[in-house]
């Protein structure tokens, strides 16, 4: 198989890509993560994906060729509000505040660079999300772990947060950062074959 460029530094997409045994490298776009008040919260991610395919690919050499480049883009939507990642301890205990007792969406939009066409084919998961009640108490030990630092919402459902999840519906691995089905589909889509 041949090697995708991964723009992101994403431990979790990282471990996606070895469990499917695709070989990449990490190329994370120096992108200022912003995109125009006007667009729906639900593009966002896919916005956001695009831009760091095409920051990847203005950043390469001139005449430099790659055959493969991944952009993934998560974002967390609460009543037409888009989640980033909190910037203090204060502002990842007001997320889950928000969150708790609630549903929210967890939207990942997946964009793939194929080189030898030039094109970019692009798919969207979106998932829900619903924590149970919180107590105060809870969420300050919650917020105390420090596992909020660099995640969409403050949160990741593979770690401490699964103690206050109590469903979630959609993809699981799409939650985390890269949806294994819309990936394997965009990627069985322009001929990039697993099954070697």
């Amino acid at each position: 198989m041949e090697p995708i460029i991964l723009a992101s530094s994403s431990p979790r997409r990282q471990e996606i890509l070895k469990l499917l045994n695709i070989p990449f490298q990490v190329h994370p776009s120096q992108l200022e993560e912003s995109y125009p008040t006007d667009i729906q919260t639900d593009k966002v991610a896919l916005y956001l994906a695009s831009n760091k395919v095409k920051a990847v690919i203005a950043s390469l050499p001139a005449g430099h060729e790659v055959q493969w480049i991944l952009g993934a883009d998560t974002t967390i939507v609460l009543d037409g509000k888009i989640y980033g990642k909190p910037d203090s301890a204060e502002e990842a205990a007001e997320f889950m505040r928000k969150f708790q007792g609630r549903t929210h969406q967890a939207i990942t939009g997946l964009v793939l660079y194929n080189g030898s066409n030039h094109q970019c084919t692009e798919r969207c998961s979106i998932s829900e999300v619903s924590f149970a009640p919180m107590s105060e108490q809870e969420i300050e030990w919650y917020v105390s772990t420090g596992e909020w630092h660099g995640a969409a919402g403050g949160y990741r459902i593979q770690g401490l947060a699964s103690c206050f999840i109590r469903e979630i519906k959609g993809s699981e691995s799409g939650i985390m950062g890269l949806p294994i089905f819309e990936l394997y589909d965009i990627l069985k889509e322009q001929n990039y074959s697993l099954l070697e």
